[in-house]
């Protein structure tokens, strides 16, 4: 089993490292106050990580000096040679760790929210010089790109907002839809070149959080050929406390019957929650997962949730190196 042999490959969408790094400058890569840490991360047999850049309230109005240090900490106190994680570019670099057998592991860059860009849709073009390769236009709230989930007046994309779409698919780089109002998502996966992402969220019909898609938004992310990353957000499972790790499970198998079981993958929102589901609460758990999934599926169908559809999704849709 899992547990007594080398962990399988994972790749993980979404995790909030870099925020706490950059508010407390003390803490490395291997704090013990972090979810992810370097050696958590080997542990749990993780050889793709997502680090999303995320500015919260108590960092000041956020502009593009919080977006370039959560850059500059990912690339001095994670990557290799320091943190001794690759960075994760280009399509042939995903190509070589889908067929690597290799114990490296990779660590690609988000944008969680574009309110950092002030208002300038141009600014990805230096984010994507900079290494980030997947954007979400905003949080939970409204910006100067488009409206959150919880914006109560549900609008979609600001002009602003579309232009930095357009600029997103001349790049080259990802969207994500996690965050996104309803009417924001809908526009974004008309508006996008490639398919997009949810990368954290999980199915609003097994439990009603507003950050969980409908049918609907999960069956356009199917017929894209989109991923949506399953996530381990306590509150996303249920109303209140730690649940149990099955709990997923019934997420899993809804998206699975609408169709969805070629496009799952995981995102875990590691440090960006204060709770944890039981035995998920950091990446050297994902062993426990494996264990649990194969009780119920397939090994091939826990190879692909856990790692492959992930990898499959960015050979098709990262851009190719520019020589």
């Amino acid at each position: 089993m899992p547990t007594t042999h080398q962990p399988w490959p994972v790749a993980d969408f979404h995790c909030d490292v870099l925020c706490k790094m950059m508010l407390n400058s003390g803490l490395d890569f291997n704090h013990p106050e972090l979810d992810v840490t370097g050696k958590r991360l080997e542990a749990g047999g993780v050889k793709l990580q997502t680090f999303a850049i995320y500015i919260p309230a108590e960092a000041g109005n956020p502009g593009m000096d919080h977006v370039a240090r959560q850059i500059q900490i990912f690339q001095e106190r994670i990557a290799a040679p320091k943190g001794g994680l690759k960075t994760l570019l280009w399509r042939e670099e995903a190509e070589r760790v889908a067929r690597s057998d290799s114990r490296e592991i990779w660590g690609m860059l988000s944008l969680e929210g574009v309110d950092g860009l002030e208002g300038n849709p141009f600014y990805a073009d230096l984010c994507f010089a900079l290494g980030v390769r997947l954007i979400g236009l905003t949080w939970n709230f409204a910006n100067w790109a488009a409206d959150g989930v919880l914006e109560r007046r549900n609008a979609a994309l600001t002009n602003k907002g579309r232009e930095l779409v357009q600029r997103c698919n001349e790049l080259g780089m990802l969207l994500d839809v996690s965050h996104l109002s309803e009417r924001g998502f809908w526009e974004v996966m008309e508006q996008s070149a490639r398919p997009p992402v949810a990368s954290h969220s999980n199915a609003a019909a097994v439990f009603p959080h507003p950050r969980n898609l409908n049918d609907e938004q999960i069956k356009a992310l199917i017929i894209r050929n989109g991923r949506i990353g399953l996530t381990f957000v306590p509150m996303f499972l249920q109303e209140k406390g730690s649940p149990p790790m099955d709990r997923l499970l019934n997420h899993l198998e809804h998206i699975c019957a609408l169709g969805g079981a070629e496009h799952i993958m995981f995102g875990s929102d590691f440090d960006g929650i204060q709770e944890h589901v039981i035995g998920l609460e950091h990446p050297g758990c994902y062993p426990a997962l494996t264990e649990l999934l194969l009780k119920y599926y397939p090994e091939e169908l826990v190879k692909r949730w856990l790692f492959g559809s992930a990898i499959s999704y960015l050979q098709a849709n990262l851009p190719k190196k520019q020589n």
